[in-house]
């Protein structure tokens, strides 16, 4: 399995885990010139920015530890550029963070991040 479909997996296990919660799932993978969202949500009126960082090793660290100080800035200005493009001001923003760690072929630890950070 390569790194994208790693990814992909991630990302689909933290939807599903998600809408589980009760999350309304507004939109994937956003994009504009500047990078991606990788998920929009809805929660009792918030919009949630959900970054998911998947590994297979924690040899360059652990998931949560890829969101540095400069990933967070890009996920705000991306964040600001979602809600002016669709016309979504004033709203709540919440970022949250989903790290899953592959464990084995069919094991994987999900940890999720409410508020793990502020807008920066």
């Amino acid at each position: 399995m390569d790194k994208a479909e790693i990814g992909q997996r991630g990302e689909e296990a933290a939807v599903a885990y998600l809408e589980r919660l009760g999350m309304t799932i507004v939109d994937r993978n956003w994009r504009d010139g500047r990078g991606e969202l990788d998920i929009v949500g809805l929660d009792d009126g918030t919009l949630v920015i959900c970054e998911v960082k998947t590994r297979t090793g924690e040899s360059h660290g652990t998931p949560e530890e890829a969101v540095s100080v400069s990933k967070q800035r890009r996920l705000t200005r991306l964040a600001r550029s979602y809600i002016a493009a669709n016309g979504l001001e004033p709203c709540e923003v919440r970022f949250d963070v989903i790290s899953i760690a592959v464990i084995g072929p069919e094991r994987a630890l999900l940890r999720h991040h409410r508020a793990a950070f502020e807008a920066v």
